[in-house]
């Protein structure tokens, strides 16, 4: 790991200045992925800012019909509270399976959707539940946000806040888990929102996508049996020594099907 610069910042607005100043620095939130991927040299940031002592980017409200966490609210509360627990199940179900406990209990939701892993398992859950991120500067729609392999809609300047959770009808989230790591062989979010269905898969290709012709189906019959005889296609699928993409094909209607069956 070569040498940086580290700085905590007391708020958010502290971070993004403090970031600012830097050549080439990088915001922590619960480092899971940055910390790794700095030891391998992979990325050397001068600067790392760290959001530990934002408080304001903590915690989970009801905002009327709409569910808000922050940025650094991190998996294990999401998957603890009764507040989601209330309002919107299958995210705290999603949330108590990602990784393991010392994951959980470090990594956030907006450290994780800003990495944009293509295997992560919240990206499912901001599109498929149609959320929005809000940062320092604007809000953005779950649509425009994933744009390819770790990479968002998010300018290099840009913090994350806040998630807004529409509260859906229905919802719930299946995945095949790989069973070393916990992300996303492939993981598919299937929601009744106010827009109709949504149905968000990750794992399966360079980011997380939605499956319309499962939507279409699902829309005119919310059930299981409604995607008999649909798939997706194999192509520009992610293909490795964990799945080929033909599998992964195959697994995203298996598990669209056990969604449906769980909501």
């Amino acid at each position: 790991m070569e040498a940086f610069n580290y700085r905590k910042a007391g708020s958010a607005d502290e971070a993004v200045s403090t970031l600012a100043s830097a050549a080439d620095g990088k915001f922590l939130a619960g480092g899971m992925t940055l910390l790794p991927t700095m030891k391998q040299m992979l990325a050397t940031p001068d600067t790392l800012v760290d959001l530990g002592g934002a408080s304001e980017l903590v915690g989970i409200s009801r905002d009327g019909d709409n569910l808000v966490i922050g940025a650094m609210t991190t998996h294990a509360t999401v998957a603890g509270s009764a507040e989601v627990h209330s309002a919107i199940p299958a995210l705290a179900a999603l949330a108590s399976g990602i990784g393991d406990p010392m994951v959980r209990n470090r990594g956030t939701i907006g450290g994780s959707i800003a990495n944009a892993d293509p295997a992560a398992d919240y990206p499912a859950a901001v599109v498929g539940l149609n959320a929005t991120v809000n940062t320092n500067k604007r809000s953005i729609a779950a649509d425009e946000f994933f744009v390819d392999v770790f990479e968002t809609a998010l300018a290099d300047d840009e913090l994350v806040v806040s998630v807004s959770f529409p509260i859906p009808a229905k919802a719930a989230y299946q995945k095949f888990p790989n069973p070393a790591s916990r992300y996303a062989v492939v993981g598919v979010m299937v929601a009744q929102t106010g827009d109709g269905v949504r149905v968000a898969v990750t794992g399966a290709g360079p980011s997380v996508f939605r499956a319309s012709s499962f939507e279409d189906a699902l829309g005119g019959n919310f059930s299981a049996s409604a995607l008999d005889g649909l798939s997706v296609s194999a192509d520009n699928l992610n293909e490795d020594i964990h799945a080929s993409a033909a599998y992964r094909a195959n697994l995203v209607g298996v598990m669209a099907k056990r969604a449906v069956a769980a909501c």
